[in-house]
């Protein structure tokens, strides 16, 4: 595995580091995975405590479900969810981790309104995880530009509520790559540093299973374009098509699929088991 850095909010740098890993933080009553089990701030904390105990580099706190058909909620509604979770989780104390220089773990809000992503980076998050790619919210490319955060640009083909109704391209790893390279330059041109960004191709997110699975197989075409890649792969339902896997029986599929990617140069893995992950990745990194 080639080592990998990743500039965040303050020019801080994140590595270089042969992986780094996400750990879920979902503050929402209606996740695909965990459904609701930490919707409950003090719940939430708890959990992100836990992750970082883990070795999470990273815990990306999210209040809205982004699962095919969620509905969306509003934005005072997300701000309620987030904000005092990320502020409790900003008050951890920092630790320098095996493998990778810096400190961890910084924090991420999982969002596509600019309110939220401002008011939560003033909490302590240094990074923006955005499924939407300022698309959904034209003014979060402002929030980016002055704020300068680390940012998830993700590809998705439309929103979490239809995204998932008929998705259709002509080719397509063709047509996600031309859409980040669309998105870098509009990011750039709004005064994001290029150094800020890694790029998902959003499995799951208007895709079909055969769309995700070319996208993993050729995910190293994504290296041209010179930004690490973020994979959000853990318990997707891609699992369940290919494998018959129900919800709670992806955790080795997921493992496995991590495995194979990090061995293809992905260098941001979110996942909901992070011991196991950091295991994995050990592992995988030990026998690279």
């Amino acid at each position: 595995m080639h080592e990998k850095s990743w500039s965040i909010k303050g020019g801080k740098v994140l590595g270089p580091a042969p992986f780094f890993i996400a750990g879920i933080v979902n503050v929402t009553p209606d996740s695909f995975h965990d459904g609701g089990r930490w919707f409950d701030a003090r719940a939430a904390v708890a959990h992100g405590r836990e992750l970082a105990a883990q070795g999470a580099h990273i815990l990306d706190v999210g209040g809205e479900s982004t699962r095919p058909g969620a509905a969306e909620v509003s934005e005072d509604e997300e701000l309620r969810r987030v904000l005092p979770v990320i502020a409790e989780l900003a008050t951890l104390p920092r630790a320098a981790l095996p493998d990778c220089s810096g400190e961890y773990p910084v924090l991420s809000v999982d969002t596509f309104k600019a309110r939220v992503a401002a008011e939560s980076l003033a909490a302590g998050a240094g990074i923006v995880n955005d499924i939407s790619a300022c698309r959904f919210d034209e003014a979060l490319a402002d929030v980016l530009a002055q704020e300068k955060p680390g940012y998830v640009l993700m590809h998705s083909q439309g929103r979490p509520r239809v995204m998932q109704k008929a998705p259709a391209y002509d080719d397509v790893v063709e047509e996600v790559l031309a859409f980040f390279e669309e998105r870098l330059q509009y990011l750039c041109g709004r005064g994001l540093p290029e150094d800020r960004i890694v790029l998902d191709p959003g499995i799951g997110f208007g895709k079909t299973l055969e769309h995700n699975l070319r996208l993993l197989r050729e995910i190293k075409r994504f290296e041209s374009l010179g930004r690490p890649v973020y994979m959000g792969l853990s318990n997707k339902s891609l699992f369940q098509g290919l494998l018959g896997l129900e919800p709670g029986r992806r955790g080795t599929a997921t493992q496995v699929a991590t495995a194979i990617l990090a061995a293809k140069g992905v260098a941001v893995h979110r996942v909901h088991d992070v011991a196991e992950t950091v295991r994995t990745l050990r592992l995988a990194a030990a026998m690279a």
